[in-house]
């Protein structure tokens, strides 16, 4: 019993040193799309999904792109970044690796200057795939903040 709750207390842990890095990552490099919450609701078209997501995604000045994306309520099978503007969709343009209970990008991963602009006009989503919803179950568009 003990191990099963040292265990919860070490991925809390880790969780709560992720976003104080992401927020640290905000005041040190650049601009945040901040706190997103992914749902079915935000897909193209809508789903009826139950599931939620939340997304802590960095985009700095020098267009790199850091964060997580955490899920629940469903098995992900993929997560990304998209190009497009609400209500559309649109091609990957950073795909993301599960690490623990979250997903990342890749370290050392950046946008273009074309990416980087579509970002600053709100044309960029996280998008989490499922097998259930292949094309993606719980979607959030990014706003630079």
């Amino acid at each position: 019993m003990n191990v099963n709750r040292r265990g919860i207390h070490v991925r809390l842990a880790a969780v709560l040193a992720v976003a104080l890095l992401t927020i640290a990552g905000c005041a040190m490099f650049g601009t945040s799309a901040g706190k997103v919450t992914l749902s079915g609701n935000n897909e193209v078209p809508p789903n009826r999904s139950d599931a939620t997501g939340t997304s802590a995604i960095v985009i700095g000045a020098d267009k790199s792109v850091s964060g997580s994306v955490w899920v629940s309520g469903m098995m992900p099978t993929a997560a990304h970044v998209h190009e497009a503007a609400p209500g559309k969709n649109g091609p990957v343009i950073v795909p993301f690796t599960k690490s623990g209970d979250a997903w990342v990008p890749a370290a050392g991963a950046k946008l273009t200057d074309a990416q980087y602009a579509s970002y600053l006009a709100g044309n960029l989503y996280v998008n989490v795939h499922s097998s259930t919803y292949p094309g993606g179950e719980v979607r959030g568009q990014l706003t630079a903040k």
